[in-house]
């Protein structure tokens, strides 16, 4: 499990909540069913209403869609340039479009770009059918993703969102999901969720996520919008190298849906400052390790960590390493070494682990009886 995940299951569910609480920044109330703000570099729970509440996600779902289609693309059982046919189905598929025509084929970027700008459910199906042969297959495949994510509340039943029962997720699922999404698809995310609009068979559609055009701090995410689930936005900025990510679920209108998401986002960076604990680049400590290849490793985080603290509390900031108590080899790579324990004033805060930066290998028969006859004195 990745630095970021630990983070996001452990501190994001603890985060700031503890002895902070009357200190907190009062967060805004929204007009929606469900919302939820994230510090992305710590994972930090900024604030959240109603986020494990089971809710319809509509063209949400195609922030998974996606993800497998990056994933397919890195591991190059899938080529951008690629044409995929166009089945009946995919033709047929109900709801917004990129308008593509049966029984031609269309290369996978043109389908990346009609998915994500034209939120075209054509483009999800053909994409679904390419990868995993049918969309069921494909559902499968989201479900086994999801798992593996952590998203603990999510079922699939299509590539596109389209209503079904068993089709749900929630506002915390999302954000793992879409922040998933960035920091393993960094590439791919800044080219496509920025793009304002896509021209496919002559036809030009906007991406429908207003904050792109109002807010250029803005870089994405997703849309939805079904009749039970509301409009719905997953939007994301980066300010300063300081990266939030917002989820608001069942609002009333396109308009409202923006204009939530935006106060959301601007209260995030208004009510917190943002304080660097540690650069991914510099070692927290070197570690003894015994009946290794070598008797210290590198210890440090996997990327950058900085933490959210309320506004004035910046200069109160305190981070202190506590390790394992006995490190033996072998030690894998990004395997938990300790942990940064950090304060304010004093006080709780949060808690992110510390991992190796480097493997240490097995010594040798005299290292390893060396070491034993030492710890037998230690």
């Amino acid at each position: 499990m990745s630095l970021f995940r630990k983070i996001a299951l452990a501190a994001a569910l603890a985060g700031a909540a503890s002895a902070f609480a009357q200190q907190a920044p009062v967060p805004p109330s929204l007009a929606a069913k469900s919302w939820l703000l994230l510090e992305m570099g710590s994972g930090q729970l900024l604030t959240a209403e109603k986020a494990d509440e089971r809710l319809e996600p509509a063209s949400l779902t195609k922030l998974m869609t996606a993800y497998l289609t990056f994933s397919a693309l890195h591991k190059k059982t899938l080529a951008l340039e690629q044409p995929l046919p166009v089945s009946a189905r995919a033709w047929k598929t109900g709801g917004s479009k990129m308008f593509v025509r049966v029984d031609t084929q269309v290369p996978v970027e043109d389908l990346i770009k009609g998915m994500i700008v034209q939120s075209g459910n054509d483009a999800c199906v053909t994409l679904a059918e390419g990868i995993a042969g049918s969309e069921e297959n494909f559902a499968q495949m989201m479900n086994r993703e999801a798992e593996r994510l952590g998203m603990k509340n999510s079922h699939f039943m299509n590539s596109t969102g389209l209503p079904d029962p068993n089709h749900y997720t929630t506002a915390r699922d999302l954000a793992l999901l879409a922040g998933a999404l960035i920091r393993d698809f960094p590439e791919e995310y800044r080219k496509y969720y920025s793009m304002k609009e896509y021209t496919y068979g002559g036809i030009t559609q906007p991406n429908r996520n207003r904050l792109l055009f109002i807010d250029p701090t803005v870089d994405g995410v997703k849309t939805g919008h079904t009749e039970a689930a509301g409009y719905c936005l997953i939007s994301s900025a980066l300010r300063d190298k300081r990266r939030l990510l917002s989820v608001v679920l069942g609002t009333a209108s396109d308009g409202a849906r923006a204009s939530e998401s935006q106060k959301l986002l601007n209260w995030g960076y208004i009510a917190y400052d943002s304080v660097t604990i540690q650069a991914k680049e510099q070692p927290v400590a070197a570690l003894r390790v015994w009946k290794g290849s070598q008797n210290s490793v590198k210890a440090g985080v996997q990327n950058d960590l900085s933490v959210a603290v309320p506004k004035g509390y910046a200069d109160k900031v305190k981070s202190e390493f506590v390790e394992e108590p006995l490190l033996i080899a072998p030690i894998e790579a990004g395997q938990k070494l300790g942990a940064l324990k950090v304060t304010i004033d004093g006080k709780p805060y949060g808690e992110y682990p510390v991992v190796a930066l480097e493997k240490v290998e097995l010594g040798n028969i005299f290292v390893r009886i060396f070491d034993t006859i030492r710890l037998w004195f230690a």
